[in-house]
């Protein structure tokens, strides 16, 4: 078992308009990289702000490397803590040179090799003497982000660090920073509200709604074995289609669908479908209606309307070309069980 490097126990923080918490949970291992996910107002930076000690919380308690910062025991005030953070503009001395800016706040006689070392761990070393206006966006990050390393902190936190770039630099400097986080061992919590980002950035995903953890696991767990409603529909594009669960599986309208979790025969459940399970083909017969393609490069999404009314959506090709108002028969591929979900609430 991994040492624990972040605990958060029963964390409860009331404002009068969003970001609350509300007993929030949350464990980090040492030297994994936890991505934090969740809608805007949910309380993901009122958390990065209680683990900093920048804000207080009303009740609840925080370990960091072993050491109560928050509790029983009273507050650690955040100089103390060893919590380092990246934020989104970056936050560098424009007056500072590379070099100067990766200096601030550490001390030795050491201070030129530590900054040297870091400069080498983020590439940066050929940019010392330059100003932050003089690098490009994904460059300032890299700068931002060994300052953070360099006092070597228990923990690093990332504030949606990539929400200033542009989509091509933000794909290339997310593959930076994590090759950085992982050769130099660092706990991280990167937090984002993007479910791409997530999934590929965390070796393990907290998913966060209304000031409470709702799900901890892999990537892989969170998107295919969602623990709740809510992160069914936030880690994916999912539809819901109710059905009662037999003996073969679980009977719904576009055919019997196996679940992929526990549940009991007889029960009115509803099944957690998303886009990339659905595959439809033209047939005049069926009383299914495609509505809407929407076009996204490499793939159509299209919107179908089955016979109860219902919609789902079905994820093909940018080849497929299927007009809309085509009638079309609706085939479940998913090549894995199906979650569901007790009582029909579509």
């Amino acid at each position: 078992m991994k040492e624990i490097a972040v605990q958060c126990e029963g964390l409860v923080k009331t404002f009068e308009d969003a970001g609350a918490l509300s007993g929030l949970d949350l464990l980090v291992l040492k030297g994994e990289i936890m991505a934090l996910i969740g809608p805007s107002g949910c309380g993901k930076t009122t958390l990065l702000r209680l683990i900093t000690g920048v804000t207080e919380p009303d009740s609840g308690s925080i370990v960091i490397g072993g050491k109560p910062v928050v509790g029983p025991s009273g507050l650690v005030p955040p100089e103390k803590r060893r919590v380092g953070m990246v934020f989104q503009n970056y936050a560098l001395f424009p007056h500072l040179s590379v070099a100067a800016n990766v200096a601030y706040g550490l001390k030795g006689h050491d201070q030129h090799e530590k900054v040297r070392a870091m400069l080498q761990l983020v590439n940066l070393v050929d940019h010392a003497y330059r100003m932050p206006h003089e690098l490009s966006g994904g460059e300032q990050q890299r700068v931002a982000l060994a300052r953070a390393l360099g006092p070597q902190p228990d923990v690093l936190l990332l504030d949606e660090p990539f929400s200033n770039l542009d989509a091509g630099q933000r794909i290339q400097v997310r593959n930076e920073v994590r090759a950085i986080l992982r050769m130099s061992g660092t706990t991280a919590i990167f937090v984002t509200h993007h479910q791409e980002e997530a999934l590929f950035m965390g070796d393990r995903v907290a998913v966060q709604n209304q000031g409470r953890i709702e799900q901890t696991g892999t990537p892989d767990e969170v998107f295919g074995n969602p623990a709740t409603r809510f992160v069914a529909e936030f880690m994916g594009e999912t539809d819901f289609i109710p059905g009662e669960v037999t003996q073969e599986g679980v009977q719904t309208e576009i055919g019997i669908l196996q679940p992929g979790n526990e549940v009991s025969v007889g029960a009115q459940v509803d099944v957690a479908v998303r886009a990339d399970d659905v595959n439809i083909s033209p047939d005049p017969s069926s009383g299914a209606i495609i509505l809407a393609r929407e076009f996204r490069g490499m793939v159509n999404v299209y919107r179908v309307r089955l016979p109860s009314g219902r919609f789902i959506h079905s994820m093909q090709r940018h080849t497929v070309q299927i007009a809309p108002a085509t009638h079309v028969r609706v085939i479940m591929e998913p090549g894995h069980g199906l979650t569901c979900f007790s009582g029909s609430q579509s």
